[in-house]
């Protein structure tokens, strides 16, 4: 490592250790003295040059891995990750479409696809009348160019989708299915957006380290005369990808 390069952490400032040799290690990484693919300096090195504990180290790199700066290879090492790609929420379209309109492969596995009794608050997501208390979950493991991308459940109003199959859904878009089959056209959606930290059965399904932190996003999405067409939640890995809004004023 160019030592020459590297700033130094102040045992005098306010500012915490580690927080300090964070910020010096993203600033070698924005200033390309670490490009995408290299092999990161380990802890000890850090260590002595910086005269702090393993722990402090450890801390600040570990900062810079779960902002998906860095990645860590089980017995390799750690090393500086591609720059995330981002994705543009001001779009209502299907996952499939938005994925293969970057020029990226998208396989889908249904994990699960069931009818379920709407529970109270999924009858009030879904604005089901009060003879309707049937809803379908669907279940889903979304892979970008074969790596785990999200985890998403989606809530449909079976009233609303009578004859909606699994093996329609099999290896397709499910809002093609909803244009093709029902005729329903998304006319605009509410989303929320909220970090997590993953429990083991959703970090084992995206391919990350237990407790990894993700972006939860609900979004309920209404056609023209305001009933609702789908309530969905969905886990994305937030690792190797950031997300943009832009604001008009």
């Amino acid at each position: 490592m160019n030592t020459k390069m590297m700033g130094r952490v102040s045992k005098q400032s306010p500012i915490p250790l580690y927080y300090q040799l964070k910020e010096i290690l993203q600033a070698m990484i924005d200033n390309e003295e670490f490009k995408p693919g290299d092999a990161f300096p380990p802890e000890r090195e850090l260590c002595e040059i910086h005269g702090i504990s393993r722990m402090t180290a450890r801390k600040a790199v570990m900062a810079l891995v779960n902002e998906g700066v860095l990645y860590r290879e089980q017995g390799k090492g750690t090393y500086v990750a591609k720059p995330k790609p981002k994705h543009l929420l001001t779009k209502l379209r299907g996952f499939t479409d938005e994925m293969e309109e970057k020029g990226l492969t998208v396989d889908t596995s249904i994990l699960s696809f069931e009818t379920v009794e709407a529970t109270l608050n999924l009858r009030k997501n879904l604005k089901m009348k009060e003879h309707q208390d049937r809803a379908v979950e669907i279940k889903r493991l979304r892979m970008v160019d074969g790596a785990p991308f999200a985890l998403e459940t989606v809530w449909l109003n079976q009233a609303m989708v009578p004859g909606l199959s699994r093996e329609w859904l099999e290896g397709g878009s499910l809002y093609t299915v909803l244009k093709q089959q029902y005729r329903y056209q998304p006319s605009y959606a509410r989303q929320t957006i909220e970090p997590i930290q993953l429990n083991e059965f959703e970090s084992g399904l995206l391919g990350l380290e237990p407790d990894s932190l993700a972006l939860l996003f609900r979004r309920t999405t209404f056609l023209e005369n305001e009933e609702i067409m789908e309530y969905t939640k969905c886990i994305y890995r937030s690792d190797q990808y950031k997300y943009e809004v832009i604001l008009q004023p």
